[in-house]
């Protein structure tokens, strides 16, 4: 279940990423694009083509002789090169805050150059502090651009001007989603119909932006996008009938993706968390208390996940770590959904 999770009465939506407001039309739209990054723009370092991974430090050799310190610099020439992204250009849907900030973050740290896309007219307080830990220590920089996934158009405008920008573009997280907790026998077509918007068509419509640049460039590239494992089990106790089939949709969307597009070079994958520790989970405890008691329980590490535990899969989905894969949906829920 990804951190996105809220839920309070039944029926009550709660679209935690994207809003359900329509955006204006694209005139005013493209201004508004622009004035996060206008008004506060991002410091760092443009990414170079066909950059190659940095040399190990020297300290390393002193390391390696006398053992007295760690010598596994990863992601240089000598440690696993191949998850570095110094020269790579990814975009995060989502990415504001939360599970999408995490992963942001984490590409940051392996050197890629990263757009955070989410329909917050501002990102979260913690986004400058990414942002400015991005130029100061990383050398790479994170911008932001704001647009609901449901707005297409504005949508493939985006992807296409930073497209442009750089010169290329080569992954994509798709993290942005919502929730909605409601009986199967209560739910309306009207919010049974947002639910698909956002988490399918605008999952779907996003990818197709991206490949569509990546074809352009002729680069290859490769596209992670946000499952559950409640795509692949109905959540004991969680009544979430949209979500979960919206969940199972997008990993079916991977799979048909990347039959399409394998010829390009575009590898299509997903994330599958299982239940993540956040300050919007810990408030639902409040509400239902039996939860946070049982839930744990319920996967074979008797524990719940917290979002810095998919930083790793993210990297690794984006590098060439996982070239040799595609149409696969990497499964982390503790073991839940194995029992």
């Amino acid at each position: 279940m990804a951190s996105i999770l809220r839920t309070s009465a039944p029926r009550a939506i709660r679209t935690t990423l994207l809003s359900s407001r329509r955006t204006p039309a694209l005139p005013i739209l493209q201004t508004r694009l622009q004035s996060h990054d206008t008004r506060n723009p991002p410091r760092g370092n443009p990414p170079i083509a066909n950059r190659p991974p940095p040399d190990a430090p020297r300290e390393e050799a002193g390391a390696l002789r006398n053992n007295s310190k760690s010598g596994s610099y990863l992601g240089t020439t000598k440690r696993l090169p191949e998850f570095n992204l110094n020269d790579k250009v990814v975009l995060v849907t989502g990415a504001a805050r939360g599970l999408g900030l995490v992963q942001a973050e984490a590409l940051l740290e392996a050197g890629a150059t990263v757009y955070a896309l989410d329909r917050m007219p501002e990102p979260s307080a913690d986004f400058y502090r990414v942002q400015k830990r991005a130029a100061e220590e990383l050398g790479t920089t994170l911008h932001y651009r704001q647009i609901d996934v449901r707005d297409v158009p504005g949508l493939n405008e985006v992807v296409k001007s930073i497209s442009d920008s750089q010169g290329k573009l080569d992954g994509l997280i798709a993290a942005a989603g919502i929730q909605q907790e409601t009986p199967a026998l209560e739910y309306t077509a009207k919010d049974a119909n947002l639910m698909f918007e956002v988490n399918v068509t605008g999952v779907f419509m996003t990818a197709q932006a991206v490949a569509k640049e990546m074809i352009r460039w002729k680069r290859g590239g490769s596209i992670a996008m946000i499952a559950s494992m409640s795509g692949a089990v109905a959540n004991k106790g969680l009544i979430c009938p949209a979500y979960n089939a919206s969940k199972a949709a997008v990993m079916q969307l991977a799979r048909n993706f990347a039959s399409e597009w394998g010829h390009y070079g575009i590898r299509v994958n997903t994330i599958s968390p299982g239940y993540i520790k956040t300050a919007m989970v810990e408030a639902l405890f409040e509400q239902y208390p039996e939860r946070k008691r049982d839930w744990p329980t319920q996967n074979m590490l008797g524990k719940l996940s917290v979002p810095q535990q998919y930083r790793g899969a993210a990297v690794f989905l984006i590098s060439d770590a996982s070239s040799f894969m595609t149409a696969a949906d990497l499964r982390i829920d503790g073991g839940h959904s194995a029992w």
